[in-house]
């Protein structure tokens, strides 16, 4: 028995409306939102496509609930409404509901930044991941020994086993990811560099060649003189003097240092003090930068074995201690 004779009227009327739709869609479906200027949006772990669409109303990304429901669909029909990735991402002028699918099944998400500045201790480290917005902090307390133990490497000194550097990273990063990928870019610094370090070093391993870089990081004010302060230290160590470094001095101050160094903070002895110990200190005092690893593994030639601050940044080095005096009493007395 065939098909009623109105049913059989409808068919072709049916069928130029579908097609009409699936036309619909698809200019839809590649027409450019409306985003003026790059806006941030977020999708969440757990969110279902629906859900992330209606967000996208909500900030004015999608205008019209057809086109939503047309993304929608086309989102479910490709497979890609199970493919979402959670995380910032930005939606850029020209983008299309095609190309927003394809954005937030992409996993490329939004990167934040945090530069590690060269010189910095690890308290200060700690503090500059405390303070960022996109960090997700995880560490209970602000305990070196904590962090350390949180990236695995429980019984290690932090200070000095951070590479300075600018860090990207996606929103939600926990401070333990981000120190262990901190503390993995120097591992891989410190080995690249003493595999190519200069001959006849007075260093044992690297972790020495790590605290003088720490000492040239902080003592250099001109990033020229990197290497002539290194050749300095590495000299008097090989002769046995003590390296008399004031800023190592200061490290083993602690909190009691309020600005001023003083003579009696030179003779106040504690394992940091250069003046009254030889050879280096127990541990780094910074985070040394690439420039002042390598200056440490590859200090400049040369006789020198003082400098004294000129007061511009920069230093003045002799080779005698009668020359040093001269150059106290110009750049330093005389001031």
């Amino acid at each position: 028995m065939g098909a009623p004779r109105f049913l059989l009227g409808l068919l072709p009327a049916l069928g130029l409306g579908a097609l009409a739709l699936v036309w619909d869609a698809r200019r839809a479906l590649d027409r450019p939102l409306p985003v003026a200027a790059p806006q941030v949006f977020e999708v969440e772990s757990g969110d279902s496509m629906k859900k992330v669409l209606y967000h996208a109303v909500q900030k004015g990304l999608i205008t019209s609930n057809l086109v939503r429901l047309y993304t929608e669909v086309y989102a479910r029909a490709s497979g890609r409404a199970a493919l979402l990735k959670a995380g910032e991402y930005e939606a850029r002028p020209g983008l299309t509901p095609r190309g927003l699918i394809a954005l937030v099944t992409s996993g490329k998400t939004v990167l934040h930044e945090l530069t590690l500045v060269e010189g910095l201790t690890f308290d200060l480290v700690l503090h500059e991941l405390r303070r960022h917005p996109a960090i997700r902090q995880t560490l209970d307390a602000d305990v070196p020994a904590a962090a350390m133990a949180a990236i695995g490497q429980r019984d290690l000194h932090p200070e000095g086993r951070f590479l300075p550097e600018t860090y990207r990273f996606a929103r939600g990063t926990t401070d333990v990811a981000f120190l262990k990928r901190a503390y993995d870019a120097m591992q891989a610094a410190m080995r690249e560099e003493w595999d190519a370090r200069a001959p006849g070093l007075p260093y044992r391993d690297p972790y020495e060649a790590l605290i003088m870089a720490s000492i040239v990081e902080r003592e250099t004010g001109v990033a020229a003189e990197r290497p002539q302060i290194a050749g300095v230290f590495v000299r008097r160590l090989q002769k046995g003097m003590l390296l008399q470094t004031d800023p190592s001095v200061i490290y083993g101050l602690g909190g009691a240092f309020d600005g001023n160094l003083r003579r009696r903070d030179l003779l106040a002895d504690t394992p940091y003090n250069t003046y009254t110990r030889r050879g280096l200190p127990p541990t780094p005092i910074c985070m040394p930068g690439r420039a002042a690893i390598r200056a440490a593994l590859h200090p400049a030639d040369g006789n020198s074995l003082y400098f004294v601050a000129r007061g511009d940044g920069s230093h003045q080095f002799s080779a005698t201690l009668d020359e040093h005096n001269q150059a106290v009493r110009r750049y330093q007395l005389k001031r």
